[in-house]
Parts: structure tokens; C-alpha cells; sequence
């Protein structure tokens, strides 16, 4: 058996109906597209969302809340699982290199860590951001907390 040889089982696959081929054919004239209507013009293309004619959901649903152009996107990180690191791989100096080598984050992401978990031993953590709990618990120990 070769890949290049592969055919359909016989009887599985049927030829294409061929429309606007003449009245002969059965499909001619308005070729299954029926009289009138934008559906029957040639270029035609629905609008996204378009529900015809009927109020779109967009437009019928309430509009609330507020969307911040100005937030910022951050990968949570909590210092139990630096600890946990810690422990199993010995890593003391926490970078964001670091954090995404290990799988925490992705590269190009903004890391905050978070003060959930305990924390054991001196580690010194560089991040984009630090909660209060995390930064206080990271320098109790001795350890530093430095915004990158």
C-alpha cells in the first residue's frame, strides 16, 4: 500500500452537482439561488452578527462596567511555589528568566508575586510587581524584593 495510490471506497463519493449550466440540467436559470434577494446576487456576504433583520443580541443586551485601556496584564506568582523551587532545585535568586525557564510564566509576560504560601528560607526575587504580603514576607527572611 502506497499513500500516493489511496482511493475512496467505491460508491462513497458522489460527482458534484453542477448549477447554472442551463435548464437541461435542473439547476439553470436562478441556479438553486431562488428570485430576488441579496442572497440571490452574485458578491453577496452576510455581516457578522447580522440576524436578519431582526435586533442583533449586541445591540438588544445592556451595556455595563468599564474596560481600563490602561490595565496591565500580569502572570500571578506565589512565593509558596518559589519556596517549593527552592527546596526541590535549590534556586535562590528568582529573575524573571528564571520563572519562565522553570514554567511559571510565559516569556514576555509580567510577573507579580503573590504572598500565598508559606516561605521558609532566604530568597532573593526580582518581578514587575510585589504584593505588600509577599514583599514583607520575602524581607522578613532576609531575602530582597526588586521591582525589575
Amino acid at each position: 500500500m502506497q499513500l500516493n495510490k489511496l482511493k475512496p471506497a467505491t460508491g462513497s463519493t458522489k460527482s458534484q452537482k453542477r448549477i447554472g449550466r442551463g435548464q437541461g440540467s435542473g439547476r439553470g436559470g436562478t441556479s438553486t439561488r431562488g428570485h430576488n434577494g441579496a442572497k440571490s446576487r452574485s458578491g453577496y456576504s452576510r455581516k457578522v452578527g447580522f440576524e436578519g433583520g431582526q435586533q442583533p443580541i449586541q445591540r438588544r443586551l445592556p451595556k455595563f462596567g468599564f474596560n481600563s485601556p490602561n490595565r496591565i496584564e500580569s502572570k500571578p506568582v506565589n512565593i509558596g511555589l518559589l519556596q517549593k523551587l527552592f527546596s526541590t532545585k535549590g534556586i535562590s535568586d528568582f529573575t524573571p528568566e528564571v520563572i519562565v525557564a522553570n514554567g511559571l510564566a510565559t516569556k514576555g509576560e509580567k510577573i507579580k508575586v503573590l504572598g500565598t504560601g508559606e516561605l521558609n528560607d532566604k530568597i532573593n526575587v526580582t518581578a514587575h510587581a510585589f504584593s505588600t504580603s509577599a514583599k514583607e514576607a520575602i524581607e522578613s527572611k532576609g531575602g530582597a524584593a526588586t521591582i525589575a
